[in-house]
């Protein structure tokens, strides 16, 4: 384990890791995002995307346990303002999601997120937002600097597997809309899958 993370016992690391890969690996915004983009332009192409999720959301979960959840908690106004900003963020990538079909011919228009833009949608995820204020209330409740490290770490850890699963998907599911008409369906399903998400946001 590197130096700067803390001994913690199996135990606690068996369920931190656990905890880390179901929330990654469950649907939500940035599944359906890579699984659409699996199907749309193939693995090699979204690895870019893949890795700017894991290292922003770490990035994002040890600046959340280092200081942005004492804002919330001190502001709660503040966290609000937040989650109407990401609700709209992901009504306008639902957008672009369902018009990623190409009207003839095989290939999809547009591109690939990169992976700058998919660290920073991080920002604007609502449950990366929630999965990070999770995992820290549960395994660093003090907010320890090693704890929310660890935390950081093993959701950068488990990021690769968890998105590969839905790239995969994506890209299985990309053989079998070999129509465009299809591929169009299958984006707009997406997109209105990507917008269902929100409800949770919504209704918390």
């Amino acid at each position: 384990m590197p130096p700067f993370l803390p001994a913690v016992p199996l135990e606690v690391l068996t369920a931190l890791f656990l905890f880390c890969f179901v929330s990654s690996v469950t649907p939500g915004p940035n599944n359906l995002m890579v699984m659409a983009s699996g199907a749309n332009f193939g693995y090699r192409r979204t690895v870019p995307h893949m890795l700017g999720i894991g290292v922003g959301f770490s990035v994002m979960v040890a600046l959340v346990g280092l200081g942005l959840m004492q804002v919330f908690d001190l502001y709660p106004v503040v966290r609000q303002g937040l989650m109407v900003a990401c609700a709209a963020y992901l009504l306008y990538l639902a957008w672009k999601i369902a018009h990623a079909a190409p009207p003839e011919g095989g290939d999809a228009t547009g591109r690939p997120m990169t992976f700058l833009q998919a660290a920073a949608f991080q920002w604007v995820n609502p449950k990366a937002w929630v999965m990070g204020m999770s995992a820290v209330t549960l395994y660093a409740p003090d907010r320890n600097l090693g704890a929310v490290l660890l935390i950081a770490t093993m959701f950068g850890l488990v990021c690769i597997p968890a998105n590969s699963v839905w790239i995969l998907l994506g890209q299985e599911v990309r053989r079998l809309l070999h129509r465009p008409g299809l591929l169009r369906a299958f984006n707009w399903t997406m997109a209105a899958l990507l917008v269902a998400s929100l409800i949770p946001v919504v209704y918390h």
